[in-house]
């Protein structure tokens, strides 16, 4: 496969110098084009797709990495393919379209990569019935078999519009890249960029690299006297969390009650409730993320914002809008370090977030979403020893917190709009050793639900129009609950839990009709969740 095996009807510029070891230099080779080997079996290597950029501009190849999405090579679609770096995010400038057996798809949008000749390109229609080739985790290393399948010229044929793959030896591999030679006569030649480059472990394939030129020794239309089949290739093993910020990033965000989990692998999962609909999405979809302890969200209006707590200890917030996209991860400003638990609530455009310390004692900070900007420190709120953390801002513009204290009893204080604190103060009923605690806030009542020390469910309600709270905890229902969240939406209340099984469940106070609705299992088969939050959009 050629350097610029994307265009057809692109000449092959000079050639640079070969290394000893038979590699091509970064920057010497010809876009790549078509794999001279064998023919694909039917249905084999169903991942693989055909791109056609233009009318007969340029034919590439590429993978599909998600029903959306395809990575390929970004000089497939640069004006100069030996300058794939200048390519611009964005609608690509010709028409594209992607085949992958029987379906096709327009490309909608590019999102290309600054550090090598890498494009994720987004399909208008997505594929179904097809599954996505996986992105490998492990670097390739010298004497290494890879095969590599494309669409390009063969040794015989210029437009052979089959698929045809060869087998390749990892030569050399440096920070950004893989150089190969072929074996048993395999080459890639022109319509092969983008092609996948394939490993196998354990009789399951994983992409390796992307190819991106070649020598394209015995492709034809290539002189005779040209016999390499060295061949370079843009690595992915490294960039894996790349192509799923990408994928998750520019999924549009849609409106309804965002639940999102830390699962066993320690990332974090979203999925979404349209309750005016009446359904669920269905599926969990990955957040690009590190691996994380904790997480708790707020809608404000149609965004909803996200706090997680990672591996290093700090906080971390990212942003998703309704009918937009997901931004990145940002940390949130002040050098919190060894967080235990964190809470959000928003009052207006400002979001008042409160963590337990290292220490265990109660933090506080607030970001104002009109101005752009965190207060920049943490605020050293009062000294404790706190177990759990939960938080609900009532429409007077109160934020209260509810916490777990070591005895195991729930507690509360108010941050008034003027920044100051109420005293701590035990909600009232008597729970002792609670192991999980959420709030909502509908108007001027907060709703509190607790895993009592049984597991089960319990709630109660604080009316702060009238000053007073319920007296008694009511048992909802028996369980053996491990986690619990919550979010308003109007008059209703929506409770999501991780259940003994370790998977997520979901049941609403319904104060309209004046019922509790039964547990349902959330789709899409989460299991061994270990945290959970909940935000209802506007």
């Amino acid at each position: 496969m050629p350097r610029n095996s994307s265009t057809r009807n692109l000449r092959a510029g000079a050639l640079a110098t070969v290394l000893a070891a038979g590699a091509l230099t970064t920057l010497a080779t010809p876009p790549a084009g078509a794999v001279v080997g064998d023919a694909a079996a039917n249905d084999t290597y169903a991942y693989t797709a055909h791109l056609a950029i233009g009318d007969n501009l340029r034919a590439c190849t590429g993978t599909l990495v998600d029903r959306s999405w395809v990575l390929t090579a970004a000089s497939c679609f640069s004006d100069d393919p030996a300058q794939p770096q200048a390519l611009a995010a964005g609608k690509p400038k010709w028409k594209t379209t992607v085949t992958l057996g029987a379906k096709s798809a327009e490309v909608a949008e590019l999102v290309p990569r600054a550090d090598r000749d890498l494009v994720m390109a987004r399909l208008a229609t997505p594929v179904d019935g097809i599954a996505p080739l996986a992105v490998a985790t492990a670097a390739p290393t010298a004497g290494q078999s890879l095969r590599v399948a494309g669409f390009g010229r063969t040794k015989d044929e210029w437009v052979p519009n089959k698929l045809h793959t060869g087998a390749f030896t990892v030569d050399t591999v440096s920070a950004t890249g893989v150089a190969t030679t072929g074996t048993g006569g395999a080459s890639i030649c022109k319509g092969d960029t983008g092609a996948p480059a394939i490993r196998e472990v354990n009789g399951k394939a994983e992409l390796v690299a992307v190819a991106s030129r070649s020598w394209q020794g015995g492709c034809l239309g290539t002189p005779a006297t040209e016999t390499r089949t060295g061949a370079f290739s843009s690595r992915v093993d490294d960039i894996g969390g790349w192509v799923q910020e990408v994928r998750f990033r520019t999924t549009e965000v849609t409106a309804g009650l965002h639940v999102q989990v830390i699962g066993s692998d320690t990332k974090l999962w979203d999925t979404v409730a349209d309750y005016k609909a009446g359904s669920w999405l269905g599926k969990w979809s990955p957040v690009p993320s590190g691996a994380l302890s904790a997480v708790d969200s707020v809608a404000i209006g149609d965004t909803v914002h996200v706090f997680v707590v990672g591996s290093d200890g700090k906080v971390y917030t990212r942003d998703g809008k309704v009918g937009g996209y997901w931004t990145p991860w940002a940390e949130v400003p002040g050098g919190a370090v060894g967080v235990k638990g964190i809470t959000a609530s928003a009052r207006g455009n400002t979001v008042g977030l409160q963590i337990i310390g290292v220490d265990g004692s109660l933090y506080s900070t607030r970001g104002d979403y009109t101005a752009g900007r965190w207060v920049g420190s943490w605020e050293l709120v009062s000294v404790n020893n706190l177990k759990a953390i939960t938080s609900a801002t009532t429409a007077d513009g109160v934020g209260h917190v509810f916490v777990i204290n070591e005895d195991g009893k729930v507690y509360t204080r108010d941050n008034r709009p003027d920044g100051s604190w109420t005293p701590w103060a035990e909600v009232p009923g008597g729970a002792v050793d609670v192991k999980g605690i959420t709030a909502a806030a509908r108007g001027n009542i907060v709703d509190l639900q607790i895993i009592g020390s049984d597991g089960s469910l319990f709630s109660t309600n604080g009316n702060f129009d009238l000053g007073r709270w319920d007296p008694v905890w009511t048992k909802i229902s028996d369980n053996h609950l491990k986690a619990i969240t919550s979010s308003a939406e109007g008059n209703v209340i929506h409770v999501v839990a991780i259940n003994e099984d370790d998977k997520v469940y979901n049941r609403d106070a319904d104060y309209n009709a004046g019922r509790w609705t039964p547990w349902g299992e959330v789709p899409g088969g989460a299991t061994g969740v270990r945290a959970i939050t909940a935000a209802t959009t506007g």
